[in-house]
């Protein structure tokens, strides 16, 4: 899909792409689902500069950790993290500790990972338990969070009769994933990630496994990392490799309610910003040569004459994601088996959907203002009477790469990791502590802000 008329090279970053993703989307080979094309009603989101102190001063920093946090859902497991009974994650995150366990009965609960005695940690790593049991003077409690044993319990007289079972925090499960919430009371999970499961039916992420998981502490604030992938507006700048395929200023932005919102970045498109004519078998060279992700090395599309680069990609990948998955994906449309449709559920949980393989993004403070622990999961399909493998997380070292273990998506996120060290020093060095954003292609950024003070408001 071409620019009605390729703009002068003096122009290309003054002019509005004159075509959408919705006007991609209207000429996909297959009908692309209805709440895609649907845009949510518009919120009123103002047009003010941000503050650099939300990213930097340990005081803002402190609010969010006492007021936001043990109030939202948060993305705690995956479900194949915890096949049986004992099985146990150790979710940490803003200064809570929590032992997430799968119970005799098949359910999931989470209990405060503090010893009632002297307060250590009860685990400090994932794995199977028969119980909790404090490794300091060895308080002992069942997997259900009773108490099981006190050492020299004639020692503890004040104890007689005083509920010592361990905290609890809710918990909730939905498309595979398992959420933590510190408070008991608040909005369901459903409610809380609406529209997503609504989006996500389609899509079946209760027949995904992690197939790989990588993680990386990064030297700037949680928000800017995760902001990073809010928006496709940055691609022409940090990753230019990629714009021979990918349509930046094309994407579509959507808010939902508070809490969610999304970015369709269209693929098998030229950039608007390139401001120039390719051949559609130009574009899906490219497409093959710098996403990995959706296509093995060495592979090779064919563009049939009077067809798109989208259509050879969708039925290229209808036809591999179905083989791969087990499926017939033939009703999927192009949009879906390639395209970026990047959602985003407050404060830091972000599924890719579609039908291709899923990219999932997770950033929790690591542990203070200037630093994030950042982890891309990719999951894929289990095909009928599979069982997923039992993940574990690889920790990288500041030395290592996301390139040495998610190939070409890992070579995009370390142009994204270049920048993020100089934006958090870069805000804290800011003469005017002010943040000016792009009122269309940085809407999910003001967005996310505003539900943040929500938060922080009602907890003041």
């Amino acid at each position: 899909m071409k620019l009605e008329q390729p703009p002068r090279a003096e122009d290309r970053h003054t002019l509005r792409p004159s075509t959408t993703w919705d006007m991609l989307a209207a000429t996909d080979s297959r009908r692309v689902p209805d709440y895609l094309l649907i845009d949510p009603p518009t919120q009123t989101l103002g047009d003010g500069p941000l503050d650099t102190a939300r990213y930097t001063d340990p005081a803002f920093f402190a609010a969010e950790c006492e007021k936001m946090w043990p109030n939202v859902w948060q993305f705690a497991a995956r479900v194949e993290e915890l096949p049986v009974p004992g099985d146990t994650v150790v979710y940490e995150n803003a200064g809570r500790s929590y032992l997430v366990t799968r119970q005799l009965d098949g359910s999931i609960r989470a209990f405060h990972n503090v010893c009632l005695h002297r307060g250590r940690k009860l685990r400090t790593a994932s794995g199977r338990a028969s119980k909790f049991k404090c490794p300091y003077h060895g308080f002992s409690w069942k997997t259900d969070g009773t108490l099981m044993e006190v050492p020299c319990r004639w020692d503890f007289p004040q104890l007689e009769g005083e509920d010592l079972s361990l905290p609890e925090a809710s918990v909730s499960e939905w498309g595979g994933y398992v959420f933590v919430r510190e408070a008991m009371s608040g909005p369901s999970l459903e409610e809380y990630l609406a529209p997503l499961p609504e989006h996500f039916a389609r899509w079946r992420h209760e027949e995904a496994y992690t197939t790989a998981w990588v993680g990386k502490v990064i030297p700037a604030n949680w928000k800017a990392c995760a902001e990073a992938f809010m928006e496709a507006f940055h691609v022409a700048t940090t990753h230019p490799q990629i714009m021979a395929f990918t349509g930046d200023t094309n994407s579509k932005y959507n808010l939902y309610g508070d809490h969610v919102n999304l970015t369709i970045t269209p693929f098998g498109v030229l950039s608007p910003n390139l401001g120039e004519s390719d051949s559609e078998q130009k574009i899906i060279d490219n497409f093959v040569k710098y996403n990995g992700r959706v296509v093995a090395p060495g592979t090779t599309i064919t563009v049939e004459d009077g067809q798109t680069a989208r259509r050879a990609m969708g039925d290229f990948n209808r036809r591999r994601f179905g083989e791969l998955f087990g499926v017939d994906l033939d009703h999927a449309s192009d949009a879906e088996v390639q395209d970026a449709l990047t959602y985003n559920v407050f404060p830091n949980f972000s599924p890719w959907g579609g039908f291709q393989s899923t990219v999932l993004y997770r950033w929790r403070p690591w542990p203070d203002v200037d630093h994030t622990l950042m982890e891309v999961r990719l999951l894929g399909r289990l095909k009928p009477g599979e069982t997923a493998p039992k993940p574990e997380m690889t920790m990288l070292a500041a030395d290592e790469s996301f390139a040495d273990h998610l190939g070409q998506l890992g070579v995009v996120l370390e142009q994204d990791m270049a920048n993020l060290p100089h934006v958090q020093t870069g805000m804290s060095a800011s003469k005017t502590r002010k943040l000016h954003l792009a009122q269309y292609q940085e809407s999910r950024i003001r967005h996310f802000h505003q539900t943040l003070d929500r938060y922080l408001e009602a907890g003041a």
